[in-house]
């Protein structure tokens, strides 16, 4: 039986996150010679090269490190749940946890929950990040994130997910637009009017593919990634929007009033997930985190 340690899986990860034995040496705090050496006996021991050395370019993962890297760094998650599980006392959780978060999500998710992971776990720090929902999957794939707050369109098969809350979307409209008077909208009475999307991977294939699945094709005339930025056109008379993400008051950042209205023909709600790598087994800090989560989206 091959023997390694849980420092030298420790020292692998950080040198692939680094780049550089340079950079892992200094993140965690140890002369790059003991990286090298332990990484070179590593290789020894398993019998496969790890790392490519270059010159000028620091350091990149073999096909062989990358194939072990998810789970080098699971075990060296729980290892570190075992440490804190002997030395803790009581159902306390203490530790780090790497979030993110899609951009339309964030402000209006993660003040509150936030709040209450401070409340009832004042041990658990969280880092957070985020993004259009690409950039967070391949964040979360290259495990630089623990756990990520995202809608479930088109996620990989790769990612496990657990369902937080389904929103409906909705229209958002210009006070003294003429749709307003009605308690709801239909997307065929939309269709001719200028649409302001919501440019943002993956808003902009579902409330296009809305229209495209009872064939209708919408008229875009502006775009932008920032949802403020939308309903500020929309709140000035510019078009309307479809949104999912509703934040509390229905008032622009200039201070014009948006009239919301349901739409009524029957679409598919957007689930809103917690995901994490499917072959990530969740720590104690995971699930934790997510039964807060589950808790917090349910309130709405």
């Amino acid at each position: 039986m091959h023997r390694f340690t849980l420092r030298q899986l420790e020292y692998l990860v950080a040198c692939i996150e680094c780049r550089s034995v340079a950079g892992a040496a200094e993140r965690l705090n140890v002369s790059q010679p003991t990286i090298s050496v332990a990484i070179t006996k590593l290789e020894e021991q398993l019998g496969v090269q790890l790392l490519l050395r270059h010159a000028s370019r620091g350091v990149t993962a073999t096909g062989a490190a990358e194939k072990v890297l998810h789970s080098a760094r699971s075990l060296l998650a729980h290892a570190s749940d075992l440490e804190r599980q002997a030395i803790e006392t009581g159902s306390s959780v203490v530790g780090e946890l790497r979030l993110g978060s899609f951009s339309t999500l964030a402000p209006t998710v993660l003040p509150n929950l936030i709040h209450e992971l401070s409340t009832e776990h004042p041990g658990l720090k969280l880092h957070l990040r985020e993004g259009p929902q690409d950039q967070i999957i391949a964040a979360l794939e290259d495990g630089l994130l623990d756990l990520a707050l995202l809608y479930n369109i088109d996620l990989p098969d790769d990612l496990h997910t657990v369902l937080l809350a389904q929103r409906k979307p909705y229209v958002a409209l210009a006070a003294d637009h003429p749709l307003a008077r009605q308690e709801s909208v239909a997307l065929a009475d939309l269709e001719a009017e200028p649409l302001i999307l919501l440019e943002v991977a993956p808003s902009h294939d579902y409330f296009l593919g809305l229209f495209r699945d009872v064939g209708l094709e919408p008229v875009i005339a502006h775009s932008s990634p920032s949802i403020e930025l939308v309903r500020g056109m929309v709140g000035c008379g510019l078009g309307y929007s479809l949104l999912v993400t509703r934040p509390d008051g229905d008032r622009t950042y200039d201070g014009r009033t948006l009239a919301i209205r349901p739409l009524s023909d029957e679409v598919p709600s957007s689930e809103v997930v917690l995901a994490r790598l499917a072959t990530l087994r969740p720590t104690q800090l995971m699930k934790s985190f997510e039964a807060v989560a589950a808790r917090v989206m349910q309130r709405g």
